[in-house]
């Protein structure tokens, strides 16, 4: 688990409305959080809780809000190269090889610097020898792992995951959720990602968010202690697992009453 203390970012009574044909929704309520400068901290809860949208908020791609939020003291005002987003699908250009998207956005940077930092993230996601290949000559995890190098190129403050994972078939993703862990761990970035899967956030976290069916709001705070790397197998795992799938249980029991 991360050791460090200092706040990375501070969200303070942060709520959003949506406006869906005149009527008023209100997607988060009061939602109030801490994370430290370096640690790992995962969104859980049912569909429509409205994890996408703090993560979005998070990322500075949402904009309309009431309440705060700051990255290291300062007010989040929209996106920035601060702040990296990897999103469900890869987003990858399509007419680029990898290494032209993952250097895309270092057009202030010299030649030579850039050549540097797009082979430093090439390799840091393993993707050597791939270089020159275009989107469409790779695999699903491959590909996402060149938008993770892309999204850390610019050596952001925080990397926010929106099911970074999601369209992987089980056994890549079981790969990417190691990869994931290895790049945490050796770039030391601050990550909050959003998942549906219980398992795959108690495996990569630090800390997992439970938030409630809408309104969204901080249900439940989890640290996760356990050693790493981290045996699915082991009973202390399956214990916390299954402690949170208990609260989903509750949860979507709850919303279905309350739909009937």
């Amino acid at each position: 688990m991360s050791t460090a203390e200092t706040i990375e970012v501070e969200v303070n009574e942060l709520s959003k409305q949506f406006n869906n044909h005149g009527k008023t929704v209100v997607a988060l309520d009061g939602i109030d959080l801490s994370i430290k400068r370096g640690e790992f901290v995962t969104l859980v809860g049912a569909s429509g809780c409205g994890k996408t949208t703090l993560l979005r908020i998070i990322a500075g791609l949402e904009l309309e809000f009431e309440g705060a939020i700051e990255l290291e003291g300062k007010p989040i005002r929209g996106p920035g190269v601060d702040k990296g987003v990897v999103f469900q699908d890869h987003r990858l250009l399509p007419w680029l090889t990898v290494e032209a998207n993952i250097g895309f956005g270092l057009f202030r940077h010299a030649e030579e610097e850039r050549k540097k930092l797009i082979q430093h993230y090439v390799d840091l996601v393993g993707l050597r020898g791939f270089e020159k290949a275009y989107p469409a000559q790779l695999s699903g995890g491959m590909a996402q792992r060149a938008a993770i190098a892309r999204a850390l190129v610019n050596k952001p403050k925080i990397l926010v995951l929106d099911e970074p994972l999601g369209a992987l078939d089980a056994m890549t993703r079981i790969h990417m959720q190691n990869e994931i862990e290895k790049i945490w761990r050796r770039e030391k970035v601050t990550m909050v990602m959003v998942t549906h899967d219980v398992e795959e956030a108690v495996y990569l976290s630090d800390t997992v968010v439970l938030m409630s069916a809408r309104p969204g709001r901080v249900k439940k705070i989890t640290p996760i202690t356990l050693a790493r790397p981290r045996n699915r197998e082991d009973p202390a795992f399956q214990a916390i697992r299954k402690e949170i799938l208990a609260e989903f249980h509750l949860q979507a029991k709850a919303q279905f009453s309350y739909e009937i």
